[in-house]
């Protein structure tokens, strides 16, 4: 689960099932709003000189083992690369490796691409990928996505363009996040050049994606530049330039896109959903969604640590009505905190794992029985809010009524648009707090990614919940090979956490993009947090 970043933001974000994403169905929704969902939009007609594109927060970091939300990782797609890549319809291709073996359960080899360049014109060896992995087990780096690596033993060069890991227990999983943030390779003299500065404004980075950073203004904007020397012919950059813009309100950030002072963005506002699907202006597309908004539990000691609670609080939620409230009707009701385009590798499989699990039900009467059964009846939930996005005010304020309609105190506690990262990364800014509203995303197109992060000392488990069972049949997931086999496990994790309620699911909602008249080709798809996206944008006419 990854929740801004493992498990992100609601605010931060904007699912239709899998196959219907990839087939660009219509389909409606809960509220009878229809729309169609495809990992891509129209291809660019030829090359631009520049295009601009709004971030709603400007990036904390572009260090790769600190990107862990989406504004760094949305400009990071376009300037450094992994070892694999997810594509727009969500799988894994090849990207700075070749391929993978197995030899053993405990062995992953790596077969590196020849004669790529980094930025500043050196080529990539083996060596640039060990150094790169192991910042991740290494402490002094407090890596976001050391987790990932918790099995593994040691990462060495066994050949000129050849890597192998070692592992302690047999993980899958680890192979498969080698296309997001955790295989990012940077250049290996760089790191040791730039030290403590690397990532930020004035230590930046050297990679090897289509564009390179030309200069980062704080507090106002990011630049790109093409990279001319790009290996892979297929993506290469058809904009010379891209200019990222910080605009932390969303009223804000839309109209910029209306006015044509931006040319486009990622997670639309849903207060304005209505409005750019009518504009002239420009066209919104919907895409491939691996995330779903859910309440994440933070404290299970608290009032939530009574099973009936946290379920008279999930009977107490209208999802039906928050779809149309949250997200103007664009999204369906969730049955599980991982949403369905989430389970990309077992798409024949997904419906029948999610009719498998119970109907949320929505009853004030039960729910109220179940508070006093459990003896909280005024009891307090504390709930973190936001100004963030309009959606998470909606959500924030439909769970204090409904709490309150049932006995609890849901108190409301708000948190500065720049600080609510925090809450997924520092474990002292959730001090205090029993509920946070997230957008539980996977960073591959694997779920056990996301129930990774219920398991006993994942970073992303942020309410420290355990349970041995989860923790046994995790294990026995993340060995499995087979991905039907490895699917099974996971609907049998996802079974466990819905019974317990680890997190509160609440609704499904596509990925969007809004596209100014003057560019097209971007894609749809979630995928752009990690597969280059700038780089097929270009002009639309």
């Amino acid at each position: 689960m990854r929740v801004p970043r493992p498990a992100a933001l609601l605010a931060a974000t904007a699912l239709v099932l899998a196959t219907a994403a990839c087939s660009g169905a219509t389909r409606p929704t809960a509220t009878d709003t229809a729309y169609t969902s495809a990992p891509d939009t129209p291809p660019a007609k030829g090359p631009i000189a520049s295009f601009t594109w709004s971030l709603y927060a400007e990036p904390y970091s572009l260090d790769y083992t600190q990107a862990f939300d989406y504004p760094p990782n949305t400009v990071l797609a376009n300037v450094c690369e992994q070892l694999f890549r997810v594509t727009p319809d969500l799988r894994i291709e090849p990207s700075l490796a070749l391929k993978s073996t197995n030899p053993d359960p405990l062995t992953w080899v790596y077969t590196l691409r020849e004669g790529v360049k980094f930025h500043d014109g050196a080529t990539m060896t083996a060596d640039d990928v060990v150094a790169s992995l192991q910042r991740h087990l290494d402490p002094a780096t407090g890596s976001t996505w050391g987790s990932a690596f918790k099995n593994v033993s040691s990462i060495e060069k066994t050949g000129p363009l050849e890597v192998t890991i070692h592992l302690t227990k047999p993980d899958v999983l680890l192979n498969e996040l080698l296309a997001a943030s955790p295989g990012t390779i940077e250049s290996a003299a760089y790191l040791a050049k730039a030290g403590k500065d690397y990532g930020s404004p004035q230590g930046g980075v050297d990679c090897t994606g289509p564009y390179a950073i030309d200069s980062w203004a704080q507090g106002e904007s990011l630049t790109l530049k093409k990279n001319p020397a790009y290996w892979d012919a297929e993506l290469a950059p058809k904009a010379d330039s891209v200019k990222f813009v910080f605009i932390n309100d969303p009223t804000a950030r839309a109209n910029a896109w209306l006015s044509g002072t931006v040319d486009g963005g990622y997670m639309v506002p849903t207060s304005s959903l209505a409005q750019l699907r009518s504009t002239g202006q420009g066209k919104l597309y919907f895409g491939p969604n691996t995330a779903a908004g859910e309440l994440a539990v933070l404290d299970f000691k608290g009032t939530l640590a009574d099973l009936k609670v946290r379920r008279a609080l999930s009977m107490a939620l209208d999802r039906a009505s928050m779809v149309k409230a949250a997200v103007g009707g664009i999204g369906t009701p969730a049955k599980a905190p991982s949403a369905r385009a989430a389970w990309a590798t077992a798409p024949d499989r997904t419906e029948g794992y999610f009719a498998a699990l119970p109907e949320p039900k929505y009853d004030l009467e039960a729910a109220k029985k179940l508070v006093q059964e459990a003896g909280a009846n005024g009891k307090k939930v504390v709930l973190a809010t936001s100004s963030l996005a309009p959606e998470i005010s909606v959500v924030a304020n439909a769970v204090q009524a409904a709490g309150r309609q049932i006995g609890l105190d849901v108190e409301l506690k708000p948190v500065a648009p720049d600080q609510y990262t925090s809450l997924f990364t520092d474990p002292n800014a959730r001090a205090g707090l029993d509920l946070v509203i997230t957008n539980g995303y996977t960073n591959s197109p694997d779920p056990l990614e996301f129930y990774q992060s219920f398991h006993t000392g994942d970073f992303a488990n942020y309410g420290n919940w355990s349970d041995p069972e989860f923790d046994k049949l995790f294990d026995r997931a993340v060995a499995a090979a087979d991905p039907a086999a490895r699917a099974d496990l996971t609907a049998e994790l996802q079974k466990i956490a819905v019974r317990e309620l680890v997190a509160i699911p609440l609704y499904e909602s596509p990925y969007t993009v809004f596209l100014g008249s003057r560019i097209a080709g971007a894609t749809a798809s979630i995928s752009s947090l990690y597969y280059p996206w700038a780089a097929t944008i270009g002009a639309a006419h």
